[in-house]
């Protein structure tokens, strides 16, 4: 069954950032875009200047957002919350969407690479371990040899003082970055994100999670098959359980009965876009 327009077009008003379409999955508005549409909006974002950050969504993430209103409100700021996991891509279908499909992290950073090698567009490396990151920039630069990795940085396993803060971003705004590429877990790369926006020169921040550890060859992804099933979270369950299985063990069953819930009418989720829940409905009058 689809969703009115009413439930899955854009509210200008709410939703300053052009002519973007997104629907509401549990209260967080997820973009209706493929792999090249956010691909095409990205670089569109830096060439007309604009000061944005991209949040990377899966099933998981939208169910931390229930009980996290700062994150929720975090992913409803957002350029763009791009579907990264099946359920969010059906979800957008069911709402008339026939066009978007999985913006997978790590497919997203490859074709944001390939797309800027003729650009020149200068990336910023954020996240994981030095090890991990001499791993990545030696793999990227193997494929796309025209790519400008501007620097990149480790930030240390604890919470950074304003101090280090203040640092990073002036050693960021130096090196001159069109993109920064945060490779944190979530919620910490949202939060990360949300905060520096306002304090960081390139164009666009997207987090990409465990891209890093992918494209560095240190985890394994799922076949494409799987991938394309809904049951990723499965295989990956299967390569770290003990690390896992709480999570999917809420996620799974969390997701699926709201969801449930908001298609049947049971239980509504508005689009929020403050903290103290004073942002206007996801609903067109």
């Amino acid at each position: 069954m689809r969703n009115s327009p009413a439930d899955r077009n854009q509210t200008p008003d709410l939703y300053p950032k052009g002519t973007l379409e997104w629907t509401n999955v549990l209260g967080v508005r997820v973009s209706a875009v493929n792999l090249k549409s956010a691909t095409g909006l990205i670089e569109k974002a830096i060439e007309d200047g604009r000061k944005e950050y991209v949040c990377v969504r899966d099933a998981h993430g939208v169910v931390r957002c229930q009980k996290d209103s700062e994150l929720r409100s975090i992913h409803n700021r957002a350029f763009l919350v791009t579907p990264d996991g099946m359920p969010l891509v059906w979800a957008l279908k069911r709402a008339g969407h026939v066009e978007s499909d999985r913006v997978y992290g790590p497919d997203l950073m490859l074709a944001v690479f390939e797309a800027g090698r003729s650009k020149g567009l200068r990336h910023f490396l954020y996240g994981a371990t030095a090890e991990t990151l001499d791993q990545l920039q030696a793999r990227l630069i193997a494929k796309f040899p025209e790519a400008r990795i501007v620097d990149s940085y480790a930030p240390p396993f604890r919470e950074l003082s304003l101090q280090e803060e203040r640092d990073i971003a002036d050693r960021i705004n130096r090196s001159g970055a069109d993109i920064i590429w945060v490779g944190l877990s979530s919620p910490k790369q949202e939060l990360w994100m949300a905060r520096m926006r306002d304090h960081l020169e390139a164009s666009v921040l997207i987090g990409v999670g465990a891209a890093f550890d992918f494209h560095a060859g240190l985890k394994r992804q799922a076949p494409r098959v799987i991938q394309r099933s809904g049951f990723e979270w499965a295989f990956r369950l299967l390569c770290e359980p003990r690390r896992l299985w709480r999570r999917y063990a809420l996620v799974v069953p969390t997701f699926i009965s709201l969801t449930v819930f908001q298609r049947l009418g049971l239980r509504t989720f508005p689009i929020e876009d403050s903290v103290s829940g004073s942002g206007a409905s996801g609903q067109r009058p």
